[in-house]
């Protein structure tokens, strides 16, 4: 992916790239002004993207006053493009804390790509302001370096699954999001047919029918990331719509299917930093959690067992 970051796009490197190996390189940087500071007629941005920040220092002998005076106007999260040479930080202004900490960038040229009025709450990591503000400015929500970082281990996550997956031999298979109702737990969400009046479909709970039928037809191996949609009241863990990873295999005992999604557990994990989850796991049947604790999903930690 590194190879193809800066292909096909205004920039020649992202703001959480550059360190101290591309010093007194020219480069060329796009995203939003995250901190803006005059200090004695040197303006510093801290030019943010998805991928992290760097400062950018704005000298009015380098620029040209007209650059110079839109530095010394930028609102925040005014969206830039700033060329420029990478140098090497003084050592008393190196910032360990930034993976950029060790250099800046001095700018040849501002471009001010779009304005911005003054957002509704600050885009920082840990603000405190309501969830239905969060909500009603999404797009400056995901902006914030914690939320991006929940769409990364998503993604990561996903990737790894997908991975992991069909190095086993699954396919991976699409199913139909308007289809007949299937009798599940809960209500189905119903959309009416325009071509056909009276008729309606159901919005799939899981894609149950469709996994049958796969297997029936001789995939033997599938998997799909599947929207589920249920109109049941609202619980801790669950909401109207959600995501989940279906599996179906054919030809098969129990622990096949157990011992397979350890297996890709065990690598999802890897894939998001977590080592401390101890394999193989342990292994209950089901008959055995009912009868012991009266659940098909125990917590073992307690040890607070059924007696009869």
């Amino acid at each position: 992916m590194e190879d193809f970051r800066n292909e096909y796009c205004m920039h020649t490197a992202t703001c959480g790239q550059l360190s101290a190996d591309d010093v007194n390189q020219e480069v060329v940087l796009t995203g939003w002004a995250w901190h803006t500071r005059d200090h004695g007629g040197l303006i510093f941005i801290d030019l943010r993207d998805r991928e992290g920040y760097t400062q950018i220092v704005v000298d009015p002998d380098c620029v040209s006053p007209e650059d110079f005076q839109k530095a010394e106007h930028l609102g925040r999260e005014y969206v830039l493009k700033i060329s420029g040479r990478v140098r090497e930080r003084a050592p008393e202004a190196v910032n360990p804390n930034m993976v950029t900490g060790t250099i800046e960038v001095l700018a040849d040229a501002v471009e001010v790509l779009n304005t911005s009025v003054t957002p509704p709450f600050s885009i920082e990591d840990g603000i405190e302001t309501d969830e239905i503000t969060r909500m009603k400015w999404r797009y400056l929500d995901i902006r914030r370096p914690e939320m991006l970082a929940n769409l990364k281990l998503r993604h990561t996550v996903t990737q790894a699954m997908r991975r992991a997956l069909d190095e086993r031999g699954f396919l991976e298979i699409e199913t139909p999001i308007l289809a007949n109702s299937t009798p599940e737990g809960a209500r189905d969400y119903i959309v009416p047919s325009r071509p056909n009046p009276g008729k309606f479909y159901a919005l799939p709970q899981s894609p149950q029918q469709f996994k049958q039928m796969l297997m029936c037809a001789g995939v033997e191996r599938y998997y799909q990331i599947a929207r589920c949609f249920r109109d049941e009241d609202l619980r801790a863990d669950r909401q109207p719509e959600f995501t989940q990873v279906d599996i179906e295999m054919s030809f098969v005992e129990g622990w096949d299917v157990t011992d397979m999604m350890e297996g890709v557990m065990a690598e999802t994990l890897k894939a998001v930093g977590v080592d401390d989850v101890q394999f193989p796991l342990q292994k209950m049947q089901y008959s055995e959690a009912m009868r012991l604790y009266g659940c098909d999903r125990p917590d073992v930690r307690f040890g607070m067992l059924l007696h009869d």
